[in-house]
């Protein structure tokens, strides 16, 4: 039976203490206490930094039995490297401890700057070097260099698990046919992403699950969901859940703590379904 996963992009942030996290709630207990609300987390420092393997570990502790983490490819591989080189780049990023996630590791989530246009040639490139499997990624892991130093590395999967990749993308060039079949010959889900209109929002599925963002309905990062809209976007989870595809939802609206408060009103939505 598919199911849906809903939560927030990131969980650290200062507005959100007072508003959604108790006043004088420990910084160290936000994680475990989020955890307790939302069904799955995105975990955006990744994409800024290798993080510490060790920190990996101590967010699957803090969590549920049940939780699942989604995990935000590096900004070095997509907006710096823009996706050449993929082969090289991947075992870094991959033993930096995202393995010792165990089974709460989710869709690996890569973003694309607004001015990378659509090129099948890397795109299709990059896609063939991505793990389908934590034992295939570990096996990646393991090529990787000095930058991640062998007492700081993580290139172990005590089990073998499938890996799903989803992709943001910003530019109109992706709008197209042969974008859309370059993704579902590779088993890519292509995010579907409310931005208040800024940049594409791509609807058709790509993969047999479903990747969304939601990023703000009028300003982005900056303005919240009214119960309509809500109601509408549960509606859309709930016409994927019935076509048999899993759903990972991630409101990225933080400022005003809106996020927070959208997903637990999106959670209630789908329990009652």
């Amino acid at each position: 039976m598919a199911t849906a996963r809903v939560g927030v992009s990131g969980w650290r942030y200062p507005g959100w203490r007072g508003v959604f996290y108790p006043e004088k709630l420990p910084q160290r207990r936000e994680l475990e206490y989020a955890a307790e609300h939302l069904t799955s987390i995105e975990i955006n420092g990744t994409f800024y930094s290798l993080q510490r393997a060790s920190s990996f570990t101590t967010w699957r502790q803090e969590t549920p039995e049940d939780f699942v983490f989604t995990v935000k490819g590096s900004r070095f591989i997509t907006h710096m490297k823009r996706l050449i080189g993929g082969a090289d780049l991947l075992p870094n990023f991959l033993a930096s401890g995202i393995l010792a996630l165990g089974p709460k590791l989710g869709p690996f989530l890569w973003q694309l700057p607004p001015n990378f246009a659509f090129d099948a040639e890397r795109l299709g490139a990059f896609f063939a070097d991505l793990p389908r499997s934590t034992a295939e990624a570990a096996v990646i892991a393991a090529r990787h260099d000095d930058r991640v130093p062998e007492d700081h590395a993580h290139v172990t999967s005590e089990v073998d698990l499938p890996l799903r990749h989803a992709l943001e993308v910003r530019h109109p060039s992706f709008v197209s046919d042969v974008a859309l079949n370059l993704c579902r010959d590779n088993s890519i889900a292509l995010v579907v992403a409310d931005t208040g209109g800024k940049w594409p929002e791509i609807t058709e599925t790509t993969a047999d699950f479903v990747y969304a963002r939601l990023h703000g309905p009028e300003e982005l990062y900056a303005s919240g969901y009214t119960d309509e809209g809500l109601g509408l976007w549960a509606d859309r989870v709930g016409g994927w859940l019935d076509g048999g595809r899993d759903v990972y939802m991630y409101f990225d609206n933080d400022l005003k703590a809106f996020a927070p408060r959208d997903a637990m009103a999106m959670i209630e939505r789908l329990r009652s379904r």
